[in-house]
């Protein structure tokens, strides 16, 4: 397949196919599905008060509270006998949330799947190993789609264990990887202390589905000699390979062809070109399952400017972290995202930690496990009194901190847990 066919070549066509399908979408919403014509209905709006994709400030916001109040079937916007697949989210905070595809939204999902294999270098040529599970979950699915859709290799693993992967990693020469990133780190490791690095042909890792530190991303390139490429991703607007970084590494570019993400404010607000706020998203080709203004909960920025790569496609920071892994300590809200930002800087540590938050006397307390960097011999306390001089300095808070041994903290085939909060058990 030639990727760039259905790809737009400048900036205006992707705005002009921006312009058309928001409209399409506005009045498919409008004209066919019940939940979206009462959400219009509320605030007396009518489709011809909408002209422009300027004007999309005045639709409502759509939250994963109603995806999940319309549980299996109240999002649905066409026939049901239109709708050829469902998939669903994993549901660990509450109900399910349902996606429903029709044929065409299977072929959008495709081409853009396809596409972010592009972006990352893979060819017809090349045999790509799939490590993410299968059935409701979306990804191992969505990565066969664009593999195949692409034309190259599809090895259709799933989540099977180490020995399994490397075993087909050597006989088959797979050449190209998709996983969550602590699965990456996990192989990485294990591929190192087996001593199997030469007997591998890896080159490529596209790594989605959970937030990622840089250092982590330059331990799993180190172990593996392999670039890697940030897949974003939902459930609810398709599933993985909505965006993702090209070979310049300056953000996430999403196809803006297919959606609009806005950055709003804790008020609703957009934020300017570079500051940090919600990502709230638009499909504009969807039929069965479209979605206006669907906040996501994750916490991103925009870049201005044209990328080095000269896509057309906008562009986001890669996922800083989400409204709902934010957590107060004495007072103080603490994002993850800046804890693996000063573990990043800092040299001693490698990328794994942990936070244990707990109650004593009406007082909370928090302790932070982190992992020295491999082959460190110097001295641990010293590296704790720095990091918590650190944290005093930047963030403001004084946990205990414990630097354990490398691989001292567990590793996991799924995604990390890195918060475990016991204040309110």
């Amino acid at each position: 397949m030639a990727i760039q066919d259905n790809m737009p070549s400048s900036k205006e066509e992707m705005l002009s196919l921006q312009k058309e399908r928001f409209l399409w979408t506005v009045n498919h919403v409008f004209n066919n599905s019940p939940f979206y014509r009462r959400k219009f209905d509320e605030i007396g709006l009518k489709p011809g008060d909408i002209s422009g994709l300027d004007d999309i400030v005045k639709l409502p916001v759509t939250t994963k509270e109603e995806l999940r109040d319309n549980y299996p079937f109240g999002l649905m916007a066409v026939p049901e006998r239109d709708v050829v697949r469902i998939h669903a989210s994993s549901g660990t905070t509450g109900k399910k949330t349902v996606a429903y595809y029709t044929q065409k939204d299977l072929d959008d999902w495709a081409n853009m799947m396809a596409r972010c294999w592009h972006y990352a270098g893979v060819t017809p040529e090349d045999r790509v190993q799939i490590t993410v599970g299968y059935g409701l979950w979306t990804a191992g699915a969505g990565f066969q789609l664009g593999i195949e859709r692409l034309g190259a290799m599809a090895v259709p693993v799933g989540p099977a264990g180490n020995d399994l992967q490397m075993e087909l990693m050597i006989d088959l020469q797979t050449t190209a990887i998709c996983c969550t990133s602590s699965y990456a780190l996990l192989l990485a490791e294990e591929v190192t202390r087996k001593g199997l690095g030469d007997k591998i042909k890896l080159k490529v890792g596209v790594i989605g589905s959970e937030r990622w530190s840089d250092k982590m991303r330059q331990r799993v390139e180190e172990l593996l000699g392999i670039e890697t490429f940030d897949i974003i991703g939902m459930t609810e607007t398709y599933g993985p390979g909505t965006g993702i970084d090209c070979k310049e590494h300056s953000g996430i570019h999403y196809w803006s062809d297919h959606l609009i993400f806005e950055i709003l404010d804790p008020d609703g607000n957009p934020c300017p070109p570079g500051e940090q706020g919600e990502l709230v998203i638009t499909t504009l080709s969807k039929e069965a399952m479209p979605l206006i203004r669907y906040k996501t909960r994750d916490i991103t920025r925009e870049i201005p400017g044209e990328c080095p790569c000269g896509s057309p496609m906008l562009r986001i920071d890669r996922i800083l972290g989400r409204t709902d892994d934010m957590f107060k300590f004495r007072g103080v809200i603490i994002f993850p995202s800046q804890i693996d930002h000063l573990i990043t800087q800092t040299e001693e540590l490698g990328s794994e930690y942990q936070i244990r938050l707990n109650r004593q006397d009406g007082r909370d307390s928090m302790v932070l496990r982190l992992e020295a960097r491999e082959g460190f011999k110097g001295d641990k306390q010293e590296v704790e009194k720095k990091f918590l001089n650190t944290l005093k300095t930047m963030i403001g808070v004084s946990p205990k901190v414990e630097v354990l041994d490398y691989e001292g903290l567990p590793r996991t085939e799924r995604k990390t847990k890195r918060v475990y909060d016991e204040r309110d058990l």
